[in-house]
């Protein structure tokens, strides 16, 4: 008899303290009564939240196969607190690490947007050191690990430098929204902290990167330079030649979804 699949749960994670505090909003379906496997860990894109078609898509994969999935939405971002302005790799990470620290479980498989991706490498950098839980495999869609350094700082134009040293931050049009991206000098200085396109990247699991051709905020070129730093990974990159940044047409989220079934059988 098949278990009806269990709801996701709204709550909220206090991460920080003080006037650093900020609430964290998530999501999180627990895994079905006897179904064993990873958790899956929704880590979304620069100023994207838990409510986008991938990550719906994702909790309701989860839910058909009874698995646990956990998503979130960083701090200035969807039903989180705190200031967007205040936004950094370091500070997205640490809630990151927050929200799965709060849902024990003993292994993962993260799936990173964008933003995500590069969170998600940082991620299982730092859950290496601890050994739990266990980075199952990745994910990684239309990945944009140092995105600061490497399309974002060769591109300013001397009125955006001036920008940032005056004011702080730059705009920009954003394609998918009626307001402005934002980039600070904070976000840009802390980027260099958090590179990992620096040497090899060691995941000890496997790799799937999905990557639209025709990507115009995160070229394909990048994904292809990624592989080069994970020599010692099992990677599979799949490139979409009709695909844009986003993937979130029916026929990308299937390729999501084959890339998972591959991680979770056995």
């Amino acid at each position: 008899m098949t278990m009806p699949a269990t709801e996701a749960a709204y709550s909220t994670l206090t991460v920080g303290t003080g006037t650093d505090a900020r609430e964290i909003a998530v999501l999180y379906r627990a895994a079905q009564s006897g179904t064993s496997g990873p958790m899956l860990v929704w880590l979304g894109g620069y100023r994207s939240d838990m409510a986008g078609t991938k990550a719906i898509d994702l909790d309701g994969y989860a839910a058909t196969r009874g698995l646990a999935c956990l998503r979130l939405d960083y701090s200035g971002h969807g039903r989180s607190g705190g200031a967007f302005a205040d936004g950094t790799i370091s500070r997205w990470l640490e809630e990151s690490l927050a929200v799965i620290a709060a849902h024990p479980a003993q292994e993962v498989i993260l799936i990173g947007s964008s933003m995500g991706g590069w969170i998600s490498l940082r991620a299982v950098q730092e859950l290496k050191k601890t050994g739990a839980p266990k980075v199952r495999g990745l994910v990684l869609i239309a990945p944009a690990p140092d995105f600061t350094i490497d399309l974002i700082e060769p591109a300013l134009t001397e009125t955006e430098k001036q920008s940032l040293t005056e004011r702080g931050y730059f705009e920009e049009p954003s394609a998918y929204s009626p307001e402005p991206n934002i980039f600070t000098k904070a976000l840009l200085d802390d980027g260099r902290k958090n590179q990992v396109l620096t040497g090899i990247i060691e995941t000890g699991c496997p790799v799937h990167i999905l990557q639209g051709m025709r990507d115009d905020d995160v070229p394909y070129r990048h994904a292809l330079k990624l592989t080069e730093f994970l020599p010692a990974d099992d990677v599979v990159l799949t490139l979409i030649r009709d695909g844009d940044h986003r993937l979130s047409r029916p026929q990308d989220l299937e390729r999501m979804r084959a890339a998972l079934d591959e991680m979770t059988k056995g």
